[in-house]
């Protein structure tokens, strides 16, 4: 068995992993005491490699593999007292009284480092329980002091103990118009050099993406946290369910970074699913391979506040889920390259890889997900770097951070780190095959100077 191990931590982050575990319980037939419910068709499907995510525990009772943790109880006695509270382990519960308080340096440094013991000593329970353990995955966002401060801390602990293992983050970036509070770009700035050095694959989400798909095509006049939620949590059912059913093509954590990632520091990807469509017009389209392909590569798909069309994809990949035939699949991918060849880089040539699955999600005939790593995610970078600087001239708010013992150097490189990234984007964005000696040199420069 393949097993990943799922850790959520924040609010944001407790939030999307518990909606997570209700999509993925109800995929595998398991209500919220934990019990295995056949609907008679595809039972053996559900249960083959239930592993992936449970444990199995006495009495045919199935428990996620998730530790929760976070620095007050708030959002995990809602969990608990929710409608799937009873299926988590309650030692797997492990949360603080303080808060950070939106501090990155309180999640990182002060709080965040009293409690992390006591988070790896789970982490560490359930990976020995693992036969063969594929990974982790984080959910946390990047605005906030415990899912950002705590998160990366965690994510580097995790790092140095199993550095053979992958790590998968779905992190939730703070966007322009959805702002939640005034150090969000600190935040996130002092997370993304940690995720840039420390995780494997960095899923990009935010709140603006979200909030578009769920006005402009589900049609949601006032969506909630719980319709962004259920869109980030199709996403990632969408992303692992390779692993989880049987298939024709078998897709893991570790051939999706492989096909993905050209350069280990590029690994913040764009991420797609299809079919979304309002409720009123379910009934008026037809789910087809062509339909499904067409709507994944829509820009008003993705789910972070990024346009594809302003850069090129370097990798792509796209799951499908369903009964459908792999040579459509494999047409309707090389018709997109060719009819759009200019957003592909022509130096990585076949940059699109598919897999196919053989179950839909509950209610669907078939759907797809897609994961694209796109050169115009700096826009996301830029814009939170574009807000850090603003702040970070004038030195404000840097007192709650230096009085939990930071060093304004840390800002700086950070902002650095952040800066570097966009460009290294830039760079391969503007590459091309002709210049190939010469684009080497570059690189090689650039590399030395990094280094240095």
């Amino acid at each position: 068995m393949r097993e990943i191990l799922h850790v959520q931590g924040g609010q944001c982050g407790n939030q999307i992993g518990s909606k997570f575990w209700e999509v993925i319980c109800d995929e595998h037939g398991i209500d919220p005491t934990g019990r295995f419910n056949t609907d008679g068709e595809s039972s053996d499907n559900q249960l083959e490699r239930i592993n992936v995510y449970y444990n199995e525990a006495s009495g045919g009772r199935y428990v996620p593999r998730a530790v929760l943790m976070d620095l007050e109880p708030g959002t995990m006695d809602s969990i608990r007292s929710g409608p799937y509270g009873q299926i988590f382990r309650p030692d797997n519960f492990v949360f603080g009284q303080s808060g950070a308080g939106n501090n990155w340096a309180k999640g990182h440094y002060t709080e965040g480092a009293e409690l992390i013991d006591a988070v790896l000593d789970v982490v560490r329970k359930e990976a020995e329980n693992c036969d063969c353990l594929q990974g982790f995955q984080v959910c946390h966002s990047l605005g906030g002091g415990t899912g950002s401060g705590m998160g990366t801390l965690l994510i580097s602990k995790i790092r140095e103990e199993y550095p053979d293992r992958m790590m998968m983050t779905f992190s939730v970036f703070p966007s322009p118009k959805v702002s939640d509070t005034v150090v969000e770009p600190y935040n996130a700035t002092l997370s993304v050099h940690q995720l840039v050095e420390n995780a494997d694959e960095c899923m990009a989400l935010d709140n603006e993406a979200l909030y578009d798909i769920c006005f402009r095509t589900l049609k949601l006049t006032n969506p909630s946290f719980g319709d962004l939620n259920h869109l980030i949590s199709s996403t990632m059912s969408g992303v692992t369910c390779c692993l989880r059913f049987p298939g024709q093509l078998n897709s893991d954590l570790r051939k999706l970074a492989v096909n993905l990632i050209p350069f280990p520091r590029l690994h913040f990807f764009m991420v797609g699913f299809a079919p979304l469509t309002s409720r009123g017009s379910q009934h008026y389209i037809s789910l087809t391979v062509p339909e499904l392909t067409q709507q994944m590569w829509d820009a008003k798909n993705m789910m972070c506040a990024a346009d594809p069309r302003h850069g090129r994809y370097l990798t792509a990949s796209a799951m499908f889920r369903g009964k459908m035939s792999t040579k459509e699949v494999d047409e309707q991918m090389i018709n997109v390259q060719n009819k759009n060849s200019s957003y592909f880089v022509e130096w990585i040539p076949n940059n699109v890889k598919s897999s196919v699955c053989d179950i839909p999600p509950k209610s669907l005939k078939m759907s797809s997900t897609f994961v694209g790593n796109s050169t115009s995610v700096q826009e996301m970078f830029r814009r939170v770097s574009e807000q850090f600087t603003a702040m970070f001239r004038r030195k404000a708010f840097l007192h709650w951070y230096t009085g939990e013992g930071m060093d304004e150097m840390e800002f700086t490189e950070a902002e650095s780190n952040m800066n570097d990234l966009v460009a290294e984007y830039q760079q391969y964005q503007d590459a091309t095959v002709d210049d190939e000696g010469e684009y080497e040199d570059e690189e090689g420069e650039g590399e030395e100077n990094y280094e240095t």
